[in-house]
């Protein structure tokens, strides 16, 4: 039988404790992320609205086909920095006319729309994730333009997202612009390189300098309409493909440009009907420990995310810290990696490396769960080839081609973090569970092993050792790793896709399986020397 079964005991006190402290993380995160949805605050709001406009997320809403999902990715994109939660704009994946595609809107209630350092990163994922899954792009567009004051840092890779919009129409992935607002600058060349635009008249300005940077140039006098306006560029200019009468025939105009597209999913149909799995979603709340050192078993992970809570586990007895095997997840066939015991030892790795050239083999895409302290170190472990080991595992996870999901349930550090498919692996899609950490190692160790070599360099000079001093280092280092670990701080830095309820974990996977399959899956055919 390859039915899960499950131990957990949902009624014992470490579950409740675990769920209590969950669920007050699943609280903060809908707090973080309301940062992102208020934009740029009340009163900027209201402004919009009295303007007549619609909000970035209130345009998505109507774009999307009714009742379907939207994908909200990279959300906390600027957590931590000086610049907006969300990073002025809104990116994601959604369902227009039957047809999946990735959404990109400025959100002009914040700072104008202006693109920011956080804006770019979250932009040129956006794209990335377009071109891997071959998804046509729509752009709602109103914003200022770039961010003056850090222009230094966005100007130069500022130009790869032009670039990205003409390299998609070549690689036929169609892009569509609705201009709502400004766009201006820079900016201009959104609507300007995208195959389709769409422009609301009295609303859209669409023009490579406004009426003050002509007058200072040229000593011309103009206005926004005669240099930019919708009605100018459907008429004169022929920038505009489409003259919207508002906000609504724009979406509506948009609508029926992609449903004229004929885009067509190239990848695997998955069966139309699928079990659901056996045990509650809600039970994942409960079953990671508050203790960040404490192992949890990640089948119990599994049973509640694949479909009918069957596992096809692959060489249970070998490298039992390391959980592999078969499944299918919305119907969809997958290879699922799992970390059980934290570490991973010379008989995961080769157990990994081969799993990962089986999956390439037969074209299954790849879900790596993260609750990994790393490799283990030490003499005995050197000797055993470790580093071989964990080589061989690394170059099948980089050289492989079959998709791969990550999502960080736990602890991803060192590197475990790239043996599991970490960002620096390209995963075509990564997420991160409310209470996940990512390092290069624990705080405590970091700060430990700074203390060893400081003892060590004092005794090599033969100078005392300030213990006091040693101690407030450890304190200071072990606060500042621990806060720039967390999920929000990772997610910030758009090194995943986004923060999730792990009760999500199961949709959130079945819409990327989707987008995955709009092209087919090939898996590796070839493979750099393993050393033996």
């Amino acid at each position: 039988m390859t039915t899960l079964r499950t131990a957990l005991d949902a009624s014992s006190p470490p579950y409740q404790d675990n769920r209590a402290a969950m669920l007050a993380r699943v609280d903060d995160l809908a707090d973080e992320q309301a940062k992102a949805l208020a934009g740029g605050g009340e009163k900027y709001v209201e402004r919009h609205h009295r303007r007549g406009k619609l909000l970035a997320r209130e345009r998505i809403e109507l774009l999307i086909d009714q009742d379907s999902a939207f994908l909200e990715l990279s959300t906390l994109a600027g957590w931590g920095t000086d610049f907006p939660v969300g990073a002025n704009l809104v990116t994601g994946i959604g369902v227009i006319e039957g047809t999946e595609c990735m959404i990109v809107a400025n959100d002009p209630t914040s700072r104008g729309g202006a693109s920011n350092p956080s804006s770019l990163k979250k932009s040129a994922r956006a794209a990335q994730i377009a071109a891997e899954n071959h998804l046509p792009t729509v752009n709602l567009v109103e914003s200022g333009g770039a961010d003056l004051p850090t222009q230094k840092e966005i100007f130069i890779p500022g130009g790869g997202g032009f670039r990205n919009l003409t390299r998609a129409s070549a690689g036929r992935r169609p892009t569509i612009s609705l201009v709502f607002g400004n766009s201006t600058a820079g900016g201009a060349y959104i609507p300007g390189m995208s195959d389709y635009t769409v422009m609301v008249r009295g609303g859209a300005k669409v023009f490579l300098a406004g009426p003050p940077l002509v007058k200072m140039a040229t000593g011309e006098e103009s206005d926004d309409e005669t240099l930019g306006g919708a009605e100018m560029h459907a008429r004169t200019s022929g920038l505009a493909d489409y003259l919207a009468e508002d906000e609504h025939d724009a979406i509506r105009l948009g609508r029926s440009i992609v449903r004229r597209l004929g885009h067509r999913k190239q990848g695997l149909t998955p069966p139309s009907t699928y079990a659901d799995p056996l045990y509650d979603a809600e039970e994942l709340l409960g079953l990671v420990p508050t203790d960040p050192k404490a192992p949890f078993d990640p089948r119990e992970v599994i049973g509640r995310i694949v479909d009918g809570s069957d596992f096809d586990e692959f060489k249970p007895l070998y490298g039992s810290s390391l959980v592999t095997g078969w499944a299918q997840l919305h119907g969809n066939p997958i290879g699922i990696l799992a970390n059980a015991q934290g570490v991973l030892f010379s008989e995961e790795a080769q157990k990994a490396a081969q799993f990962i050239q089986l999956a390439n083999q037969i074209d299954t895409p790849l879900l790596f769960l993260h609750n990994t302290t790393g490799y283990m170190v030490g003499a005995e472990y050197e000797q055993r080839g470790i580093i071989k080991h964990g080589a061989q595992m690394i170059n099948a996870v980089s050289n492989s081609t079959v998709p791969h999901l990550s999502v960080v349930i736990g602890s991803s550090y060192g590197a475990g973090n790239y043996g599991m498919s970490g960002r620096a692996y390209d995963p075509r899609f990564m997420f991160s569970w409310v209470n996940a950490r990512s390092a290069v190692m624990g705080a405590a160790q970091l700060a430990g092993v700074i203390s060893i070599v400081s003892r060590a360099s004092a005794e090599k000079k033969g100078v005392p050792f300030d213990e006091a001093a040693d101690e407030q280092m450890r304190e200071l280092v072990e606060a500042q790793i621990d806060a720039e670990s967390t999920a929000y701080a990772i997610s910030g830095m758009l090194y995943d896709d986004g923060v999730i309820d792990p009760r999500d974990t199961r949709t959130v996977l079945g819409i990327c399986l989707s987008v995955i399959n709009n092209l087919p899956i090939r898996g590796a055919e070839g493979y750099g020397v393993f050393r033996l």
